[in-house]
């Protein structure tokens, strides 16, 4: 069985994964915005092609929440329609190593060392059947990517084999990180745009806490990539507390909508008002009766609950829904096992698993590559 696992390809992953929807990196930002909010997925691709499609490389990848933090610089927010003619480029991190192009016989071991090594997502060529022995110039290789994600969740379903480390407490494993993002929640939410932009990069979250570290809830990129870009004024106008409410599934309450437009009309920043008050006007959020009702309760909350209450929202009326969760963070405990928080971080789509002791003050956070390393060092003793 061990060797069964070892020998696996990403060939083998990449079994009815979709093809990747993509953009030139000559694209502008408007232009990566009308696909993402048609698209089923967080992130578009973007490439540096070329007439030849041996050369056409993935060179990263872009969603909402790039752009939203984008937006939030202060000239961006005063003309946010010349902000949007901007080459997508712009909004790429200058990162080496975050994409890696690989092939279908890549290895699964290889494929674990490069994400520990700082790959996010591996691009691999999808196989298709080639009738006549050629293939059409205008027709592209079709390409999808794989991401920790995959990898946690193709090692799940042989997670006997780790046995008894699957079982072992991740304190135990010391593979809980203290180095956490983190704001206060009275604080304003401008001053996480920075530790969003990081979280977005490293596939974390910003945690939400109280001044005694009391975890209260987060901001995550995962729910902000649900949003549309004026979730940017927002951002740049409300409290920590009051962001993580209006970013809640079921929409932004009418009461904080009011108060985001208020302050752009105080802060004179008409470029980005008019965009609000446009996209609201069009529907924004998809709404519910009960927005207002949450509100008042929302932004009071201090109790963590690791089970998220289900919900769907959607970019505008026109977007695709999808499920999101909401503010509330998914927590484990120190002495929770490896096997037990690689299973809820799957359940719940996050990366990681903040950790907290009984009374919800915040230990620190668990990763998929904190999960990885351990399953990589496993390894060394079943070859």
């Amino acid at each position: 069985m061990a060797v069964s696992l070892l020998s696996h390809e990403l060939s083998d992953l990449c079994l009815g994964k979709p093809a990747l929807r993509s953009l030139s990196i000559t694209s502008t930002i408007a232009e990566a915005l009308e696909v993402l909010k048609t698209s089923d997925d967080n992130f578009v691709s973007i490439w540096n092609c070329d007439d030849d499609e041996c050369c056409s490389r993935c060179v990263g990848k872009v969603c909402i929440v790039d752009v939203i933090c984008y937006l939030c610089k202060d000239e961006n927010l005063v003309s946010p329609s010349i902000a949007l003619k901007q080459p997508v480029s712009v909004l790429l991190p200058k990162i080496p190593g975050l994409i890696i192009h690989v092939e279908p016989s890549c290895s699964l071991l290889e494929a674990i060392d490069l994400i520990l090594e700082g790959a996010q997502n591996l691009v691999v060529p999808i196989k298709t059947k080639v009738f006549n022995n050629k293939r059409s110039k205008q027709q592209q290789k079709p390409f999808c990517w794989l991401t920790q994600e995959d990898i946690i969740r193709f090692l799940l379903s042989s997670i006997g084999l780790f046995s008894p480390i699957s079982s072992f407490s991740i304190d135990t494993l010391n593979i809980i990180s203290p180095n956490t993002l983190t704001i206060e929640y009275h604080s304003p939410a401008s001053a996480a745009i920075g530790a969003i932009s990081r979280a977005l990069v490293e596939q974390t979250s910003v945690a939400v806490v109280d001044s005694e570290r009391t975890l209260i809830g987060e901001i995550s990129p995962f729910t902000l990539a649900c949003c549309d870009e004026t979730v940017a004024a927002a951002l740049k106008t409300l409290s920590s507390m009051d962001l993580m409410a209006y970013i809640d599934c079921g929409g932004p309450p009418e009461e904080l909508v009011k108060v985001v437009s208020a302050k752009l009309k105080e802060k004179n920043m008409n470029g980005m008002l008019q965009h609000f008050t446009i996209s609201m006007s069009c529907g924004g959020f998809s709404s519910s009766s009960s927005s207002d009702e949450e509100y008042s309760s929302s932004s009071m909350a201090v109790q963590v609950s690791p089970f998220p209450r289900p919900g769907r929202i959607s970019r505008s009326m026109s977007y695709s829904a999808r499920m999101v969760r909401r503010s509330e963070a998914i927590v484990c405990h120190p002495k929770s096992s490896l096997v037990a928080v690689m299973i809820q971080a799957i359940a719940h789509r996050v990366n990681y698993v903040w950790v907290i002791e009984e009374d919800c003050s915040l230990v620190g956070i668990v990763t998929f590559s904190d999960m990885l390393k351990v399953v990589r060092e496993s390894f060394e003793t079943m070859a």
